[in-house]
């Protein structure tokens, strides 16, 4: 499928039909992308849960009610949600992971490369947490990509998808015990196929022109 096509004609679908689901073949082709995700010196600061069945999309709609439960339909009417969450903190157990995942997959031609790549690491985590103070950020930036990967990823895959920020974080932390395992949550990720009823579907698409966006240098 054509990518300027694609990015013409994937919007953000607000309501589901819940009678359609998506192959999970191909739905786990989408996982793969989103495993492939890339990141800042390959930090890979995140972590997804993944609902498939009713009990599993109801357990993140307990964090959709009151102002944000027009959101909780697009949770349980979707063929399959995703929490994208975020780790608190980049500690030395998770680059010492990172660098064995990295020798593993035989990115290493001797123990002086894979000592530099240590160091790189170290050396953004230090400036992130130290200098510029907020390691917190960056490693959510992160995972923003992932996202953004994610909805162009299910676009070509002709599957509808919606990003959420709107949903009660508290209340989400403690149903999956975010805060023990070191992530917050940073944004909820619907996939499924669009409703008829769905308004947004019949809206023309609207972005700000190319001279108030683009300065060529």
């Amino acid at each position: 499928m054509d990518l300027l096509k694609v990015s013409k004609t994937r919007y953000t679908t607000k309501a589901y039909d819940p009678s359609k689901k998506i192959p999970q073949e191909q739905f786990e082709k989408l996982l793969q992308v989103l495993r492939l995700a890339p990141s800042s010196i390959n930090i890979q600061p995140w972590h997804f849960f993944i609902a498939e069945d009713a009990a599993a999309k109801q357990r993140i709609a307990k964090a959709l009610t009151e102002q944000y439960a027009y959101n909780a339909p697009k949770v349980l009417d979707s063929s399959h949600t995703i929490l994208f969450c975020t780790k608190v903190d980049i500690t030395e157990d998770h680059l010492d992971q990172l660098l064995a995942q990295d020798e593993s997959a035989g990115r290493f031609k001797g123990d002086a490369a894979k000592e530099a790549q240590k160091n790189t690491r170290i050396g953004y985590v230090n400036y992130y947490k130290n200098e510029k103070g907020d390691i917190g950020r960056w490693a959510e930036n992160q995972t923003f990509i992932a996202l953004g990967q994610m909805l162009l990823a299910a676009g070509l895959e002709g599957i509808d998808a919606t990003p959420i920020g709107g949903f009660n974080e508290e209340v989400i932390s403690q149903e999956f015990g975010l805060k023990e395992k070191g992530l917050i949550p940073s944004v909820l990720l619907t996939f499924g196929y669009r409703s008829e009823n769905d308004f947004n579907a019949k809206l023309p698409k609207s972005r700000l022109k190319e001279e108030q966006i683009f300065t060529k240098i």
